[in-house]
């Protein structure tokens, strides 16, 4: 049985907190802790959440929530519930469908208001320092280390590795994140967080106000949740043994590249279907094709 509270890291639970128009102001509230320089944030609008390539043969991208401030800046907000092979290529790459959208028919400057990619991670980096739970991206010049162009920002954040406690927390952010992690944890409002947005917040996620229909909607979107992460994991390790196994026989570069291809392997065997596993993978639909060939060859 489910708790007091939801759990902020299922596609119910997340959409419940900051997708909806009465709850854009936790949205506006979370996004101003995470980029305080920016000041308020006047207005925030939603926008369609899936966005087309220029041709047939782009990728459809798909955004857990898209919107755009009075400035015209956009962000992408995600929320990612298992690791992915090549997430900060996928990352990079649905950053650019708001910025070609920006292009204008005939005279233009290539003027470009700026893009945020906002994501919340139920899972860690390999190659990042094991107490470094955010990580702020940007373009920069090697050399100076100064920023080269502001326009395109990565905000990830690790929320395994965030363990303050409460009586740790000292800024706003820092709230965010202790309640974004611990929520289905709590019974009641921790002292240290009673303001009003927060107020809110517990009020939003309280599952005994929900309707029936809510309440069950929510149950199935945790057991997704759970599910999709297990599978997803035993698929990922299971290719890697594989391809650990044949990368020893063949040489380490051969090993690799047979690593990727079980691991697209192992999901269809799983059941998933070519979207699904494009999305999680990087492959294209045609290159999940000629594996499914092998597969049934």
């Amino acid at each position: 049985m489910p708790g007091r509270y939801i759990n902020p890291f299922t596609d119910f639970g997340f959409k419940k907190i900051f997708g909806t128009e009465e709850n854009k102001d936790l949205l506006i509230d979370f996004l101003e802790s995470l980029l305080p320089e920016k000041g308020k944030i006047k207005t925030l609008n939603f926008l369609r959440t899936e966005n087309l390539g220029n041709t047939p043969e782009d990728r459809k991208a798909i955004f857990d929530l898209y919107c755009e401030n009075d400035k015209g800046e956009k962000y992408i907000v995600e929320l990612q519930k298992a690791r992915q092979l090549y997430f900060k290529d996928r990352s990079l790459y649905y950053a650019t469908f708001p910025l070609q959208e920006q292009a204008i028919t005939g005279d233009w400057n290539f003027k470009l208001n700026a893009v945020y990619t906002i994501a919340l991670m139920d899972f860690t980096f390999d190659d990042t320092h094991p107490s470094q739970y955010i990580h702020d991206v940007q373009l920069i010049e090697k050399n100076t280390g100064k920023v080269f162009n502001e326009k395109l920002r990565f905000i990830y954040i690790e929320m395994p590795k965030f363990e303050k406690q409460e009586k740790e927390l000292k800024n706003h952010l820092d709230k965010w994140l202790y309640v974004l992690k611990n929520l289905t944890k709590l019974d009641q409002m921790p002292t240290k967080v009673k303001e009003r947005v927060f107020s809110k917040l517990f009020r939003t996620a309280e599952i005994a106000g929900y309707s029936p229909k809510e309440r069950e909607a929510y149950i199935q979107s945790e057991k997704y949740a759970r599910d999709w992460k297990n599978v997803l994991e035993t698929t990922l390790l299971e290719g890697m043994e594989k391809g650990i196994e044949r990368g020893m026989e063949k040489g380490i570069e051969k090993g690799i590249e047979k690593t990727k291809e079980n691991v697209v392997l192992n999901a269809i065997q799983k059941g998933f279907d070519d979207e699904i596993i494009a999305e999680l993978t990087g492959f294209s639909k045609s290159e999940i094709a000629k594996i499914r060939k092998k597969l049934n060859a």
